[in-house]
């Protein structure tokens, strides 16, 4: 073995010697001294940080010992990590660390750190505990990960809930959410334009589905909010809060998430004039112009529309599936790249260029008559807004042509 290779064993047996005594404190406290938290991360500053995070502590109030249990690890060395990624395959782990460890961590990047401390029984306590330790053990460990349905704050919310005897559920499944995944989604985004488009785009009607509070505590600031208003039985006929006491460990400071998701209409709306105004007077005045401004807006259609069919045929991503705006962006806008260079010559367009565009007029129309539909459907109003105008330029330039 190198010396760097004995000196990075040495590292890690010397870790492993600090945190196993605090596991096996907890792991073999009685259930009257265990006292059980859930402790709430805030959002951070990178893209992958904005939803937050959230972890269980367990804390042997004789020994004084605290260990945090969470569900957000995930080993880049994994064998595919990134083809799995792109594929909606995604494995994440449970971990098991000191409080003092992780929490360290959120107080240097100025991430907020919340409290709750929550009236189980000693007998509800033990069990969590036990769950949580046969949770860690090798084969139990990891879990398919989804954005939405199975992430780190829904295995958090799980197992309490499981702990209560499914309290937790039973309230919350009775209150009506107040945002969807779709807006919940793009107000945490916010703070990253680009990203926040591209994962509003992307997403299907899945996102728009009305959400019950129970569904809604995918986040942990809203499992944290949701909670604060569960009682549960004392035991003598009447009821307590589930949160006993509440305590902000580590100020927030950074820039906090709007309360509200922003409205994408008038941006993408206007956007989209704007362009089709672009397109019409290059249209006029200058061809080449014209040809290069329909030919971006045509290959950002058909790029957009090649990804949301590979996320809704090829990978697991089920958010993604069903995407109404494959109606407003798809390939066969490459078909019509060529027409523009041809009209720059005065050309008239092919028949199968005519047909794309009269299908994809089409399927505008389709697109906007959707929304006169019952039930639930995808809140693509934005994107629709935006393409309308360059579709309607690119027929009207097109009509002129064949003139």
């Amino acid at each position: 073995m190198t010396l760097a290779g004995r000196l990075l064993l040495f590292l890690t047996l010397i870790l492993c010697s600090v945190s196993v005594p605090a596991l096996a404190e907890v792991e073999n406290a009685p259930g009257a001294n265990l006292e059980v938290s859930l402790i709430t991360y805030g959002p951070g500053d990178i893209y992958w940080e904005r939803f937050g995070h959230d972890a269980i502590e367990l804390r042997d109030t004789v020994s004084g010992e605290e260990v945090d249990f969470n569900y957000g690890m995930f080993n880049f060395d994994e064998k595919n990590f990134f083809l799995n990624f792109a594929r909606g395959r995604m494995h994440y782990l449970m971990d098991a660390e000191p409080t003092t460890d992780e929490e360290d961590y959120y107080r240097q990047v100025g991430r907020s750190i919340t409290r709750q401390r929550l009236a189980l029984t000693p007998d509800q306590a033990a069990a969590l505990r036990d769950f949580l330790f046969w949770n860690l053990r090798p084969e139990n460990v990891g879990y398919n990960y989804d954005y939405y349905a199975d992430n780190c704050t829904t295995r958090v919310r799980d197992a309490l809930d499981r702990a209560l005897g499914g309290i937790i559920k039973t309230r919350l499944t009775a209150i009506p959410g107040g945002m969807t995944y779709r807006q919940q989604t793009v107000r945490l985004m916010s703070a990253q334009p680009w990203l926040m488009l591209i994962m509003d785009l992307g997403l299907g009607p899945y996102a728009d589905q009305p959400l019950s509070a129970w569904k809604e505590s995918f986040l942990p600031e809203t499992l944290q909010n949701n909670i604060r208003a569960i009682a549960i039985d004392d035991g003598h006929g009447g009821t307590h809060p589930l949160v006993q006491s509440e305590d902000v460990l580590s100020p927030n400071r950074l820039d906090v998430p709007p309360n509200t998701a922003p409205d994408l209409r008038m941006p993408l709306g206007i956007a989209g004039l704007i362009f089709a105004a672009l397109i019409v007077i290059a249209w006029r005045s200058a061809k080449l112009a014209f040809a290069l401004l329909g030919s971006l807006f045509l290959i950002f259609a058909g790029l957009s529309g090649l990804l949301m069919l590979i996320l809704w045929s090829l990978t697991e991503h089920h958010s993604a599936w069903a995407n109404a705006n494959l109606l407003l962006f798809n390939p066969l806008a490459f078909v019509l790249i060529g027409s523009l260079w041809c009209a720059r010559r005065r050309l008239q367009p092919s028949r199968l260029a005519n047909g794309v565009l009269m299908a994809q007029l089409a399927a505008l129309l389709v697109a906007l008559l959707l929304h006169l539909l019952p039930g639930v459907v995808q809140q693509n109003q934005p994107w629709i807004l935006f393409a309308l105008p360059c579709w309607l330029a690119l027929a009207w330039t097109s009509r002129k042509t064949s003139h």
